[in-house]
């Protein structure tokens, strides 16, 4: 009978060394993926065609009829300047005409009375050539007269600044008692009909964006409210401080609550070849050939799955075959699993990028 007890007594052992041991693992869930998302990237709605607008002379503004948000139409006023000193300068221009005027009728006349004296050669070829040279040198100081008062005359309109086109007032750069120089911008006019996105999307995401690809760009305050963009403008070099590159857009159709201003998100989803996106560790290469583990319905063994693999990204692998919706696959510690094995699984499986959500 001891015998018998002690022979029980050392096989137990023996028995329970046998039994493989239970490995908590990590999983993930396999989720087929059909899209790609590019995006999203926030923006604002910008006009394709603006104008700063300014005065073609240096002056004191007197006047500013509009603000930022105006609408104004052709040839209306936006801004006016002091005109007491062009008008002193058109004072002084008909003046100038007046005087280079009688210079020339004078200088025709003695040129006339010359040419007679000459003709009964009381005056020499040289007293003649000498009249007629001054009275071509007395026209050209007329006519030089003559366009300076007609550029004063202009200098008086340009203390005027209108509208060119039909418009909004984006930007005002000027206030009344400001003195400008000639061509500095007073006014920005933007044309409200042409409308399109402007982004700034990371100059390492430039190469990856679809050039012809159409965008869907959404309001950020109703993203409900959208339109679709396709790129018109790629800057060619990246802002220096934010390492962006600017992106311009046309708008097809855009609805009348993409003002200009409002803030956008664009964003573009593609349609590609159904795949499994899993980290890079739950691969495991053995003899040429990647598998996976793969848990199995009741969550407490792992089975051992060839699958091949599409692309590499970073700390991601694409599998194009092998797995199916819904697979539990093993994310980590591969290595020290073998078939059959008993697991414990992790209370939630691994996020991975591209899968979450319904």
């Amino acid at each position: 009978m001891v015998g018998a007890v002690l022979a029980l007594g050392a096989c137990k052992p023996a028995e329970e060394a046998k039994a493989p041991p239970v490995r908590p693992v990590l999983y993930a869930v396999a989720k087929p993926i059909e899209s790609v998302r590019f995006g999203p990237f926030a923006g604002t709605v910008e006009p394709r065609y603006q104008s700063q607008l300014g005065f073609q002379i240096g002056g004191r503004v007197v006047a500013r009829d509009v603000t930022v948000g105006d609408i104004v139409k052709t040839g209306q006023r936006l801004a006016a300047l002091d005109t007491v000193v062009p008008r002193f300068a058109l004072t002084r221009a008909e003046a100038d005409v007046t005087d280079a005027r009688a210079q020339a009728e004078n200088a025709a006349a003695t040129e006339a009375r010359t040419r007679r004296l000459m003709e009964g050669g009381n005056v020499t070829q040289a007293q003649l050539d000498g009249t007629v040279a001054s009275r071509d040198t007395a026209q050209a100081r007329l006519a030089q007269a003559q366009a300076s008062l007609e550029k004063a005359r202009d200098q008086i309109g340009y203390t005027e600044l209108r509208a060119d086109f039909d418009g909004v007032v984006t930007q005002r750069s000027a206030e009344v008692g400001q003195d400008l120089a000639a061509g500095q911008t007073v006014i920005t006019v933007a044309r409200p009909e042409v409308r399109e996105a402007v982004v700034d999307i990371p100059d390492d995401l430039v190469g990856a964006m679809p050039k012809d690809g159409r965008f869907t760009v959404a309001l950020q305050s109703a993203p409900a409210i959208t339109a679709a963009g396709t790129v018109r403008e790629v800057a060619p070099f990246a802002d220096a401080s934010t390492r962006t590159r600017r992106i311009r857009m046309s708008l097809d159709n855009p609805p009348p609550a993409f003002r200009l201003g409002a803030t956008i998100t664009v964003s573009l989803a593609q349609r590609i070849a159904p795949h499994f996106v899993l980290p890079d560790t739950a691969i495991l290469s053995a003899d040429g050939q990647d598998a996976v583990w793969i848990v199995n319905a009741a969550g407490d063994a792992v089975t051992r799955r060839p699958v091949e693999i599409a692309e590499r990204r970073g700390a991601y692998v694409g599998l194009r075959s092998g797995l199916s919706p819904g697979d539990r696959v093993v994310v980590a510690g591969v290595h020290a699993l073998a078939e059959g094995q008993t697991v414990r699984l992790a209370d939630a499986p691994v996020a991975v990028p591209g899968t979450q959500g319904p």
